[in-house]
């Protein structure tokens, strides 16, 4: 069972409807089908009843959602990206702007543009 199946049916388990689910997890309504029959045949058992879009977690379902959720969040954080290093130089800018303007000293000298 992979981990984009386990999410789509803790998706589809919180909002409780497949067109909201597939809505928000930017997927078909069809994927959201097949992903739960696909989950729903690894463990061996019916895990939500379905009438029409409506769907209702059964008693093995809720128990399952649980650890569905919890290998979600294992999968979330051993994928996340490590920290970036902060820290070091800080780098200059190097634009190419006019120098700016020093109380007491003269103007900065600007070039005469070319045509």
């Amino acid at each position: 069972m992979e981990t984009t199946q386990l999410r789509q049916f803790v998706a589809v388990a919180s909002e409780g409807h497949l067109g909201r689910a597939a809505t928000s997890l930017g997927v078909s309504r069809a994927v959201l089908r097949e992903s739960l029959d696909a989950v729903e045949a690894a463990v061996g058992g019916s895990l939500v009843i379905r009438t029409g879009d409506q769907v209702e977690l059964t008693p093995d379902g809720e128990r399952f959602l649980v650890t569905a959720r919890e290998e979600v969040a294992a999968a979330d954080t051993a994928a996340a990206p490590p920290k970036a290093n902060t820290g070091g130089k800080a780098k200059a800018s190097k634009g190419k702007g006019r120098a700016p303007k020093v109380k007491g000293q003269p103007l900065p000298y600007k070039k005469r543009q070319s045509r």
